[in-house]
Protein backbone atom coordinates (compact mmCIF):
# COMPACT_ATOMS: atom_id res chain seq x y z
CA UNK A 1 0.00 0.00 0.00
CA UNK A 2 1.53 3.32 -1.08
CA UNK A 3 1.69 6.27 1.29
CA UNK A 4 -0.27 9.01 -0.49
CA UNK A 5 1.34 11.71 1.68
CA UNK A 6 4.62 11.15 -0.12
CA UNK A 7 3.04 11.68 -3.54
CA UNK A 8 1.65 15.18 -2.93
CA UNK A 9 2.99 18.44 -4.40
CA UNK A 10 4.58 21.08 -2.21
CA UNK A 11 2.79 22.92 -0.85
CA UNK A 12 -0.23 20.65 -0.81
CA UNK A 13 -3.68 21.76 0.31
CA UNK A 14 -6.19 20.14 2.67
CA UNK A 15 -9.86 20.75 3.48
CA UNK A 16 -10.00 20.69 7.28
CA UNK A 17 -12.32 18.43 9.27
CA UNK A 18 -15.22 20.58 10.50
CA UNK A 19 -18.02 19.20 12.63
CA UNK A 20 -21.44 19.44 10.96
CA UNK A 21 -19.79 20.93 7.88
CA UNK A 22 -17.52 18.45 6.09
CA UNK A 23 -20.14 15.74 5.81
CA UNK A 24 -20.45 13.51 2.72
CA UNK A 25 -22.58 16.05 0.83
CA UNK A 26 -20.29 19.04 1.36
CA UNK A 27 -17.21 16.98 0.52
CA UNK A 28 -18.94 15.84 -2.66
CA UNK A 29 -19.77 19.43 -3.60
CA UNK A 30 -16.15 20.48 -3.06
CA UNK A 31 -14.90 17.48 -5.05
CA UNK A 32 -17.33 17.99 -7.95
CA UNK A 33 -18.23 21.64 -8.38
CA UNK A 34 -15.47 23.64 -6.67
CA UNK A 35 -11.65 23.70 -6.87
CA UNK A 36 -10.69 20.51 -5.04
CA UNK A 37 -7.87 20.49 -2.49
CA UNK A 38 -5.15 17.85 -2.65
CA UNK A 39 -6.52 16.07 0.43
CA UNK A 40 -9.91 15.97 2.16
CA UNK A 41 -10.66 15.08 5.79
CA UNK A 42 -13.96 13.75 7.14
CA UNK A 43 -15.75 15.19 10.14
CA UNK A 44 -14.16 13.86 13.30
CA UNK A 45 -15.78 10.57 14.28
CA UNK A 46 -16.02 9.17 17.79
CA UNK A 47 -14.36 5.78 18.11
CA UNK A 48 -16.45 4.68 21.09
CA UNK A 49 -19.63 5.23 19.07
CA UNK A 50 -18.06 3.49 16.08
CA UNK A 51 -17.36 0.36 18.12
CA UNK A 52 -20.60 0.13 20.11
CA UNK A 53 -24.37 0.13 19.68
CA UNK A 54 -24.00 3.58 18.15
CA UNK A 55 -22.36 2.10 15.04
CA UNK A 56 -25.39 2.35 12.72
CA UNK A 57 -25.90 6.00 13.57
CA UNK A 58 -22.20 6.83 13.32
CA UNK A 59 -20.98 4.94 10.26
CA UNK A 60 -22.61 7.34 7.71
CA UNK A 61 -19.99 9.90 8.77
CA UNK A 62 -17.42 7.69 7.03
CA UNK A 63 -19.21 7.50 3.70
CA UNK A 64 -17.13 8.81 0.80
CA UNK A 65 -16.91 8.62 -2.98
CA UNK A 66 -13.96 8.01 -5.28
CA UNK A 67 -14.13 11.70 -6.25
CA UNK A 68 -13.15 12.63 -2.70
CA UNK A 69 -9.89 10.66 -2.66
CA UNK A 70 -7.33 10.94 -1.28
CA UNK A 71 -9.47 11.09 1.84
CA UNK A 72 -8.48 10.79 5.48
CA UNK A 73 -10.81 9.59 8.25
CA UNK A 74 -10.40 11.66 11.39
CA UNK A 75 -11.24 9.92 14.66
CA UNK A 76 -11.31 10.89 18.32
CA UNK A 77 -11.83 9.33 21.73
CA UNK A 78 -9.84 8.01 24.68
CA UNK A 79 -9.88 4.18 24.59
CA UNK A 80 -6.90 2.52 22.86
CA UNK A 81 -8.85 -0.68 22.14
CA UNK A 82 -11.62 1.29 20.41
CA UNK A 83 -8.97 3.16 18.41
CA UNK A 84 -7.52 -0.19 17.34
CA UNK A 85 -10.89 -1.54 16.19
CA UNK A 86 -11.79 1.72 14.44
CA UNK A 87 -8.47 1.73 12.61
CA UNK A 88 -9.16 -1.81 11.40
CA UNK A 89 -12.56 -0.70 10.09
CA UNK A 90 -11.16 2.41 8.37
CA UNK A 91 -8.51 0.30 6.69
CA UNK A 92 -11.18 -2.10 5.41
CA UNK A 93 -13.24 0.83 4.10
CA UNK A 94 -10.24 1.76 1.92
CA UNK A 95 -9.57 5.23 3.25
CA UNK A 96 -6.22 6.68 2.28
CA UNK A 97 -5.20 7.58 5.81
CA UNK A 98 -6.23 7.94 9.45
CA UNK A 99 -5.95 11.15 11.46
CA UNK A 100 -6.18 11.26 15.26
CA UNK A 101 -7.78 14.41 16.64
CA UNK A 102 -5.77 15.78 19.56
CA UNK A 103 -6.79 19.39 19.28
CA UNK A 104 -10.57 19.81 19.52
CA UNK A 105 -11.20 22.57 22.11
CA UNK A 106 -14.93 21.96 22.61
CA UNK A 107 -15.65 21.72 26.33
CA UNK A 108 -17.52 18.41 26.23
CA UNK A 109 -14.74 16.75 24.23
CA UNK A 110 -11.95 18.12 26.45
CA UNK A 111 -13.87 17.20 29.60
CA UNK A 112 -13.99 13.57 28.40
CA UNK A 113 -10.19 13.55 28.20
CA UNK A 114 -10.14 13.63 24.38
CA UNK A 115 -9.24 16.32 21.84
CA UNK A 116 -6.98 19.05 23.24
CA UNK A 117 -6.94 17.32 26.64
CA UNK A 118 -4.50 14.84 25.08
CA UNK A 119 -1.79 17.51 25.25
CA UNK A 120 -1.59 16.81 28.99
CA UNK A 121 -1.69 13.02 28.75
CA UNK A 122 1.33 11.79 26.74
CA UNK A 123 1.26 8.28 28.21
CA UNK A 124 -2.26 7.70 26.88
CA UNK A 125 -1.34 9.34 23.56
CA UNK A 126 1.52 6.87 23.13
CA UNK A 127 -0.87 3.95 23.69
CA UNK A 128 -3.41 5.38 21.25
CA UNK A 129 -0.88 5.94 18.47
CA UNK A 130 0.45 2.41 18.90
CA UNK A 131 -3.10 1.00 18.81
CA UNK A 132 -3.99 2.92 15.64
CA UNK A 133 -0.76 1.85 13.92
CA UNK A 134 -1.48 -1.77 14.78
CA UNK A 135 -5.10 -1.63 13.61
CA UNK A 136 -4.38 0.35 10.46
CA UNK A 137 -1.76 -2.09 9.22
CA UNK A 138 0.19 -0.01 6.64
CA UNK A 139 -2.30 2.86 6.34
CA UNK A 140 -0.51 6.20 7.01
CA UNK A 141 -1.20 7.85 10.36
CA UNK A 142 -1.41 11.58 11.03
CA UNK A 143 -2.26 13.76 14.02
CA UNK A 144 -4.01 17.13 14.21
CA UNK A 145 -3.42 19.19 17.32
CA UNK A 146 -2.99 22.69 18.74
CA UNK A 147 -0.40 24.72 20.61
CA UNK A 148 0.25 24.11 24.29
CA UNK A 149 -0.67 26.79 26.83
CA UNK A 150 2.93 28.03 26.94
CA UNK A 151 5.80 28.02 24.41
CA UNK A 152 7.69 25.53 26.59
CA UNK A 153 4.69 23.19 26.67
CA UNK A 154 4.33 23.50 22.90
CA UNK A 155 7.97 22.52 22.37
CA UNK A 156 7.63 19.53 24.68
CA UNK A 157 4.36 18.43 23.04
CA UNK A 158 5.61 18.76 19.46
CA UNK A 159 8.83 16.92 20.32
CA UNK A 160 6.92 14.06 21.93
CA UNK A 161 4.55 13.64 18.97
CA UNK A 162 7.32 13.77 16.39
CA UNK A 163 9.19 11.06 18.30
CA UNK A 164 6.23 8.76 17.60
CA UNK A 165 7.20 8.64 13.90
CA UNK A 166 3.88 9.66 12.39
CA UNK A 167 3.44 10.33 8.67
CA UNK A 168 1.94 13.81 8.88
CA UNK A 169 1.43 16.37 11.62
CA UNK A 170 -1.10 19.22 11.43
CA UNK A 171 -0.85 22.14 13.83
CA UNK A 172 -3.62 24.68 14.36
CA UNK A 173 -1.77 27.79 15.50
CA UNK A 174 -3.95 28.52 18.53
CA UNK A 175 -4.25 27.11 22.03
CA UNK A 176 -7.38 25.28 23.16
CA UNK A 177 -8.26 28.25 25.38
CA UNK A 178 -8.24 30.56 22.37
CA UNK A 179 -10.75 28.39 20.50
CA UNK A 180 -10.97 30.33 17.21
CA UNK A 181 -10.21 33.76 18.70
CA UNK A 182 -7.15 35.89 18.07
CA UNK A 183 -4.57 35.35 15.36
CA UNK A 184 -3.04 31.96 14.62
CA UNK A 185 0.60 31.85 15.73
CA UNK A 186 2.50 30.57 12.71
CA UNK A 187 5.86 31.16 14.39
CA UNK A 188 4.97 28.34 16.76
CA UNK A 189 4.04 26.19 13.78
CA UNK A 190 7.48 26.91 12.35
CA UNK A 191 8.87 25.58 15.61
CA UNK A 192 7.45 22.17 14.71
CA UNK A 193 9.32 22.31 11.40
CA UNK A 194 12.63 22.92 13.20
CA UNK A 195 11.98 20.05 15.62
CA UNK A 196 10.94 17.79 12.75
CA UNK A 197 14.12 18.51 10.86
CA UNK A 198 16.14 17.27 13.82
CA UNK A 199 14.27 14.17 14.96
CA UNK A 200 11.71 13.08 12.33
CA UNK A 201 12.71 14.28 8.84
CA UNK A 202 10.18 12.03 7.09
CA UNK A 203 7.15 13.53 8.88
CA UNK A 204 5.24 16.16 6.88
CA UNK A 205 4.25 19.36 8.69
CA UNK A 206 0.91 21.01 7.90
CA UNK A 207 -0.03 24.49 9.08
CA UNK A 208 -3.60 25.53 9.87
CA UNK A 209 -5.15 28.84 10.84
CA UNK A 210 -6.28 32.11 9.22
CA UNK A 211 -5.56 31.09 5.61
CA UNK A 212 -8.03 32.49 3.09
CA UNK A 213 -6.39 32.28 -0.35
CA UNK A 214 -4.03 30.20 -2.44
CA UNK A 215 -1.56 33.08 -2.67
CA UNK A 216 -1.47 33.08 1.14
CA UNK A 217 -0.75 29.34 1.07
CA UNK A 218 2.29 30.00 -1.13
CA UNK A 219 3.45 32.86 1.11
CA UNK A 220 3.09 30.79 4.30
CA UNK A 221 4.87 27.80 2.80
CA UNK A 222 7.81 29.98 1.86
CA UNK A 223 7.91 31.87 5.16
CA UNK A 224 7.28 28.99 7.59
CA UNK A 225 8.63 26.02 5.58
CA UNK A 226 5.56 23.86 6.05
CA UNK A 227 4.89 21.04 3.58
CA UNK A 228 1.17 21.70 3.32
CA UNK A 229 -1.60 24.05 4.45
CA UNK A 230 -5.03 23.13 5.80
CA UNK A 231 -8.00 25.46 5.33
CA UNK A 232 -11.18 25.31 7.37
CA UNK A 233 -13.26 28.45 7.89
CA UNK A 234 -11.55 30.11 4.92
CA UNK A 235 -13.76 28.15 2.54
CA UNK A 236 -16.81 29.89 4.04
CA UNK A 237 -15.38 33.26 3.02
CA UNK A 238 -14.45 32.00 -0.44
CA UNK A 239 -15.83 28.70 -1.78
CA UNK A 240 -13.17 28.86 -4.53
CA UNK A 241 -10.34 29.23 -1.99
CA UNK A 242 -8.40 26.25 -3.39
CA UNK A 243 -8.27 27.75 -6.88
CA UNK A 244 -4.62 28.37 -7.84
CA UNK A 245 -5.62 31.28 -10.08
CA UNK A 246 -7.81 33.99 -8.47
CA UNK A 247 -11.04 34.62 -10.35
CA UNK A 248 -14.07 36.83 -9.88
CA UNK A 249 -17.36 35.00 -9.51
CA UNK A 250 -20.83 36.20 -10.39
CA UNK A 251 -24.09 36.03 -8.50
CA UNK A 252 -25.05 33.17 -10.83
CA UNK A 253 -21.90 31.25 -9.85
CA UNK A 254 -22.69 31.47 -6.14
CA UNK A 255 -26.38 30.63 -6.51
CA UNK A 256 -25.58 27.80 -8.92
CA UNK A 257 -23.34 26.06 -6.39
CA UNK A 258 -25.91 26.49 -3.62
CA UNK A 259 -28.62 24.94 -5.80
CA UNK A 260 -26.37 21.97 -6.54
CA UNK A 261 -25.56 21.61 -2.85
CA UNK A 262 -29.25 21.64 -1.91
CA UNK A 263 -30.13 19.12 -4.62
CA UNK A 264 -27.48 16.68 -3.45
CA UNK A 265 -28.39 17.23 0.19
CA UNK A 266 -32.04 16.51 -0.53
CA UNK A 267 -31.05 13.34 -2.41
CA UNK A 268 -28.79 12.04 0.38
CA UNK A 269 -30.88 13.11 3.39
CA UNK A 270 -34.47 11.91 3.41
CA UNK A 271 -35.09 13.16 6.94
CA UNK A 272 -37.73 15.92 7.22
CA UNK A 273 -35.14 17.82 9.26
CA UNK A 274 -32.56 17.80 6.45
CA UNK A 275 -33.25 21.38 5.38
CA UNK A 276 -32.38 23.26 8.57
CA UNK A 277 -28.68 22.24 8.59
CA UNK A 278 -28.38 23.69 5.08
CA UNK A 279 -28.93 27.18 6.43
CA UNK A 280 -25.39 27.40 7.80
CA UNK A 281 -24.17 27.34 4.20
CA UNK A 282 -26.32 30.27 3.05
CA UNK A 283 -23.74 32.82 4.20
CA UNK A 284 -21.04 30.91 2.33
CA UNK A 285 -22.81 30.93 -1.01
CA UNK A 286 -24.96 34.05 -0.79
CA UNK A 287 -22.15 36.51 -0.34
CA UNK A 288 -19.88 38.91 -2.21
CA UNK A 289 -22.45 40.17 -4.70
CA UNK A 290 -24.94 43.02 -4.82
CA UNK A 291 -28.13 42.26 -2.91
CA UNK A 292 -26.63 39.18 -1.22
CA UNK A 293 -27.51 40.22 2.34
CA UNK A 294 -31.19 40.77 1.47
CA UNK A 295 -31.41 37.48 -0.41
CA UNK A 296 -29.69 35.66 2.43
CA UNK A 297 -32.16 37.09 4.96
CA UNK A 298 -35.07 35.88 2.84
CA UNK A 299 -33.48 32.44 2.50
CA UNK A 300 -33.13 32.15 6.26
CA UNK A 301 -36.89 32.60 6.51
CA UNK A 302 -37.69 29.72 4.15
CA UNK A 303 -39.01 26.48 5.63
CA UNK A 304 -37.95 23.80 3.15
CA UNK A 305 -35.98 23.02 -0.01
CA UNK A 306 -38.92 23.89 -2.29
CA UNK A 307 -39.32 27.39 -0.86
CA UNK A 308 -35.58 28.05 -0.97
CA UNK A 309 -35.28 26.80 -4.55
CA UNK A 310 -38.17 28.97 -5.76
CA UNK A 311 -36.57 32.02 -4.16
CA UNK A 312 -33.19 31.33 -5.73
CA UNK A 313 -34.61 30.62 -9.19
CA UNK A 314 -36.72 33.80 -9.43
Amino acid sequence: MSNFWNELPCPFTILAPMENVTDYVFREVVSTYLPKPDVIFTEFTNIEALTSEGFEKTIPRLKFSEKQKPIVAQIWGTKPDAFYKSAQLIQKLKFDGIDINMGCPVREVVKSGAGAAMINNPSLVKEIIAAVKKGADKLPISIKTRLGDTPAMTTEWFTFLLEQKIDAFTIHGRTAKQMSKGNANWEEIKKAVRIRNKIAPETLIIGNGDVESYSQILDFQKKYNVDGVMIGRGIFKNPWVFNHIPQKHTEEDYIGILLKHMKLNQKENTSPKAFEPMKKFFKMYINNFKGASILRQKLMETKDFTQARKLLET
